[in-house]
């Protein structure tokens, strides 16, 4: 099994089970209710980076959820911290951020829970210039605006 599965696979099962766990979900009033008053949607946000954004590319998810009952509605956000704010205000249910917002979350008394952690992934990252750039590597940018 490639890494990149493996990884969906263990976010998948550890979301479920996250998720099945609960027992509230949200009305369309964004105020959280009981199951059994019939809105049973997941409200998850995200930003454009980490590997919950394979599950949701590939709707694992939504295809693993629905037999049970359950939507899944995804947001996008610019950043962690309007991410955090939606957490705290009960617009969402599932989040994922990098590691500075939440500790400015808490440190404001934000009830957050955390759930799972992703190591670093230096080679993931990447800086894109044109094709003709002067700048081939990291230290090119030494003394750049």
């Amino acid at each position: 099994m490639k890494a990149k599965s493996k990884i969906s696979m263990m976010i998948l099962l550890s979301f479920l089970l996250f998720i099945l766990g609960g027992c509230t979900t949200h009305s369309a009033s964004g105020k959280k209710t009981d199951e059994k008053d019939g809105d049973k949607t997941i409200h998850i946000g995200y930003q454009k980076f980490g590997s919950l954004n394979f599950l949701k590319a590939k709707e694992v998810l939504e295809k693993k959820l629905k037999p049970l009952g359950y939507k899944v509605k995804w947001t996008e956000f610019p950043g962690g911290p309007q991410l955090l704010e939606a957490l705290n205000v009960g617009s969402l249910d599932f989040g994922h951020t990098g590691e500075a917002p939440p500790i400015f979350a808490q440190a404001a008394d934000a009830p957050l829970v955390y759930f799972a952690n992703e190591p670093a992934n230096p080679k993931g990252e990447a800086i894109l210039v044109p094709k003709d750039s002067k700048i081939k590597s990291i230290k090119d940018l030494k003394g750049k605006k």
